[in-house]
């Protein structure tokens, strides 16, 4: 079949047999501005084996490249390290086509497999730590639960120095290039950072002792194949290495100032926060979240000191942008040292109090009391403004 869709060869005999998705735009929330990639991986030996399998309706595509390299029936094994939808809804219809001998997953990834399709697809579990031969070659399963689901998995294939990592040191970029090599080093690191900040910030604990787990195994990585994004055949280390630092959590001098605003007055407060916190020595970010989306906010939270959040009120209670942004960063846990809350109102006021029993909620101490103003801000109320700003910079020393 020669219809464009080809494997693309990662090491000898190992293939990207995956899909791209150029046109997802929201991914459980998260902003994919510039779409994704669902890998998949064949491995060639005695027992022809795929790794992971595609949202499901990308298996025609995957099953395309699968038979560019080898026909789809002469595959043995099926590994799942990663239940989530979008690398195992395909698996139903993979299965039925090409019925490969067994079905491997982690203990908690076989019973999340019957969960989502009952027992259609029999699941062998595989231990944390076992081993697979498949001829020459042979996977090691490593466990790495709650990164970010419980069943997932790392696949290592030893004798070609890959670690298949599901989720893990991914991002989600649609491409052409299948290398990180090949792509924008500043490109990368960027949506890597907000792929982390969104997906796997919660777990960063989990992160470090995996991290550790993976450097006491002596794994020698030459090459880091994740579920969605390219494929890192040269220092693959950098990831690592940004994972490292990314989980520390450590607090900088950002600030982020995050807010909406009715009829402009709360937009007024949040810039003279902002011109506070500058002067006070912090590196402001400012956030209207009329253009502004919740992933990108998360994004900027991650290395960041301080939060300064500001909101109208309406129909006694948030403006439904804040209302959003906030419960989404409160389930990602970010580390804050700092946080402020401010808004105007018109006659009750209530969104100001409530911005700050979420900031207290997130455990952010708070470097004053709440900020509001009636109507419109005065030249007296902008340096109140100021002020606080000048406050949350010094909490940043």
């Amino acid at each position: 079949m020669n219809d464009g869709f080809k494997a693309v060869q990662v090491a000898e005999g190992v293939y990207w047999v995956g899909a791209v998705d150029w046109g997802i735009r929201d991914f459980h929330g998260y902003l994919t501005s510039r779409g994704t990639t669902y890998n998949a991986y064949l491995v060639m030996d005695r027992k022809i084996t795929l790794i992971d399998t595609v949202k499901a309706p990308f298996v025609d595509e995957m099953l395309r490249r699968i038979a560019s390299v080898v026909g789809s029936n002469r595959i043995s094994y099926v590994v799942s390290n990663h239940s989530e939808m979008d690398h195992s809804g395909g698996l139903p219809e993979v299965v039925s086509r090409i019925r490969p001998e067994k079905v491997f997953a982690s203990s908690m990834g076989a019973k999340a497999l019957a969960e989502h399709f009952g027992q259609r697809i029999p699941v062998t579990a595989v231990e944390d730590g076992g081993e697979l031969s498949l001829g020459e070659t042979s996977l090691r399963f490593f466990e790495t639960r709650m990164l970010h689901w419980p069943d997932s998995m790392f696949s290592w294939l030893g004798q070609r120095k890959i670690l298949f990592s599901q989720d893990a040191f991914g991002m989600h970029l649609a491409s052409s290039e299948r290398f990180a090599d090949l792509i924008d080093a500043g490109l990368l690191e960027k949506e890597a950072a907000k792929y982390y900040a969104n997906i796997l910030l919660p777990f960063s604990g989990l992160v470090k002792k995996l991290l550790s787990k993976v450097s006491g195994l002596g794994l020698d990585i030459e090459i880091l194949a994740p579920d969605h994004g390219p494929v890192w055949r040269k220092d693959p280390g950098r990831m690592i290495s940004l994972y490292s630092a990314w989980a520390d959590l450590a607090p900088g001098r950002k600030a982020v100032v995050v807010y909406d605003t009715m009829w402009g007055s709360t937009a007024k407060m949040a810039r003279s926060v902002a011109e506070g916190l500058e002067s006070g020595g912090a590196l402001p970010v400012v956030m209207p979240m009329a253009s502004c989306h919740r992933s990108d906010v998360a994004t900027e939270l991650l290395g960041a000191g301080a939060i300064a959040a500001g909101s109208p009120t309406l129909n006694n209670g948030l403006f439904p942008t804040m209302a959003d942004v906030l419960s989404y960063l409160k389930g990602l846990k970010p580390r804050i040292l700092a946080g402020a809350a401010f808004g105007s109102y018109g006659w009750s006021g209530e969104s100001i109090s409530l911005l700050s029993a979420i900031l207290d909620e997130m455990k952010i101490p708070q470097a004053g009391e709440c900020l509001k103003v009636k109507y419109v801000p005065d030249e007296a109320a902008l340096d109140r403004c100021f002020m606080l700003g000048k406050a949350l910079a010094e909490k940043l020393r």
